[in-house]
């Protein structure tokens, strides 16, 4: 399999890129975060996934392992195609689709072309518990979305203690609104305990 390609940007639009290694063209598929990513460069390397089907083989570039990591998820759930997971990552940022999935928001999910209400609630369903534990902090903090999230440490205190994400999440908002700035993280963490 390709892992990745390092080459100049020979062809670039939104929605692919050849990528000229050694004089061979690879033409990746990409989302528009991944163009957003390179739409400056001339050269660079893009992290590749190969998709094969009965009917034919497409090469996807990702700009970085969090989206890549992300896309192998989305497409493992069933009824949606890689086609669709490159859509879902065009019409929202990573991070928004991770918050979505974690927080149940199937209506955010819905406004994405391709994804109906039945597969914006599988995707909750199969994936929530996976973007919690597996792709949560890796791929939030990839995309700075960690540092904009308050008490970002006790929710993960609390899921390691076998709290619902959700749960956790709005037991820790609860308290933050309710504490005054100048608390420890164990403050934050005993108040919410309480809160749930």
């Amino acid at each position: 399999m390709i892992a990745f390609v390092r080459g100049h940007f020979a062809v670039k639009t939104p929605a692919r890129v050849v990528v000229d290694v050694n004089g061979v063209g690879y033409d990746l598929q990409i989302s528009l975060h991944t163009y957003s990513a390179i739409s400056q460069k001339d050269t660079g390397l893009l992290f590749t996934y190969l998709h094969i089907t009965e009917n034919a083989q497409t090469l996807f570039g990702f700009a970085d392992t969090a989206e890549k990591d992300l896309f192998l998820l989305l497409i493992s759930v069933s009824g949606v195609g890689a086609s669709t997971a490159r859509m879902m990552l065009s019409g929202m940022k990573p991070e928004e689709i991770i918050q979505a999935i974690a927080q149940g928001n199937t209506a955010q999910l819905e406004k994405i072309k391709g994804i109906g209400k039945k597969s914006a609630e599988r995707l909750v369903v199969e994936l929530r518990d996976k973007v919690g534990k597996h792709m949560g902090d890796k791929a939030l903090s990839a995309t700075g979305a960690v540092a904009q999230l308050p008490g970002q440490d006790a929710i993960q205190a609390l899921v390691a203690l076998g709290i619902a994400r959700n749960a956790a999440e709005a037991a820790v908002q609860k308290t933050l609104k309710s504490l005054n700035t100048d608390v420890t993280l164990e403050d934050i963490i005993k108040q919410s305990l309480k809160n749930i």
